[in-house]
């Protein structure tokens, strides 16, 4: 019996050198190594053998079971290893990519990055302030009474008596001209919010962006000569403007800025795109500056508005209806 163990561990060394791929290899295990394998059984047959061959026998068998094993696991990592070389030569490198989809940024966040870039390069810095405001900013230190119609709860999202979400990025001027001392060069990028009834052109929350220079001897003319040059810029250098006189508590005197634009017919129109002026006196005098002393402009464009006119877009609810088919064209 012990020669048909040294027989069965020949046997199986032999066929494991014609083992080629891991199929086969497995077949071998079932055949050898297996619950019923050959040289399971073996082991199962040491008690049958003679009380003096019993010793020799155990050693024998537990040697070829060791031996065959060991060449099994080897020949099984090596095979596996070539398996998945093979697999990685497979892949065709010259196949097209999977195309992953890449957010972009918001066309308002874009038209807003753009304006300050343009306004940084004219040497304004940036400012922000909160949404949620008192009185105060909101109106009071803006030259706006108590008996004004902007100040109506139906006009405003009043939190309190006293406090509201802003109207307007003003705001802002009025909190950086109280704690900096002229000169002052800031825009005032911020969103808004007013009760209007929602349509093609009004929404109750939109972006502003205001800016503000305080300093002696500053004229309307330099206010003039830095709107044409921010229109040009953003709209082209062939744009027409102009301003067309109008009123704000905050200003004297003030001016409507007034696009010519013209329609897919080809039909011109002027369009409005913001109010500006110089800063009224009485803003200066609630604020702690010396109105004697300094002078100062103002002006404030609606970012959406800004953004229609540039790209042509005919509904601002368009703008915050998330449909990617329609944020995808900026």
């Amino acid at each position: 019996m012990l020669e048909q163990f040294e027989k069965t561990g020949s046997d199986a060394l032999a066929e494991l050198q014609k083992v080629v791929d891991l199929a086969a290899l497995e077949e071998f295990r079932i055949k050898y190594l297996g619950r019923k394998g050959q040289i399971t059984q073996m082991l199962s047959q040491i008690g049958t053998l003679p009380r003096e061959q019993k010793p020799q026998g155990g050693q024998l068998a537990n040697k070829i079971k060791n031996e065959v094993t060991a060449v099994f696991e080897k020949l099984k990592s090596d095979l596996s290893q070539a398996d998945e070389s093979k697999t990685k030569e497979l892949i065709d490198v010259t196949l097209p990519g999977i195309p992953v989809s890449v957010g972009k940024k918001h066309v308002i966040t874009q038209t807003l990055n753009e304006l300050l870039e343009i306004f940084g390069r004219m040497g304004f810095g940036v400012a922000y302030g909160p949404e949620v405001e008192d009185e105060w900013h909101n109106f009071v230190a803006l030259n706006i009474g108590p008996e004004h119609p902007a100040r109506e709860p139906l006009d405003n999202f009043y939190i309190d008596d006293n406090i509201l979400l802003r109207s307007q990025t003003s705001t802002i001027q009025i909190r950086v001209m109280e704690h900096t001392k002229p000169p002052i060069r800031v825009v005032a990028p911020g969103r808004v919010y007013r009760p209007d009834t929602v349509d093609a052109t009004h929404m109750y929350m939109f972006h502003q962006l205001e800016a503000l220079v305080v300093d002696e001897g500053v004229s309307m003319v330099d206010m003039k000569t830095t709107i044409e040059q921010f229109i040009h810029t953003f709209f082209g250098p062939e744009t027409k403007w102009r301003f067309r006189p109008s009123f704000f508590p905050f200003t004297e005197p003030s001016a409507e800025v007034d696009l010519l634009l013209k329609d897919k017919s080809g039909n011109e129109s002027w369009v409005e795109m913001g109010g500006c002026g110089m800063v009224d006196p009485n803003v200066f005098d609630a604020v702690g500056i010396d109105s004697e002393k300094y002078t100062g402009w103002a002006f404030g464009f609606g970012i959406e508005r800004l953004a229609m006119r540039k790209y042509g877009i005919t509904d601002i609810r368009l703008l915050f209806e998330n449909d990617l088919r329609f944020l995808s064209q900026f």
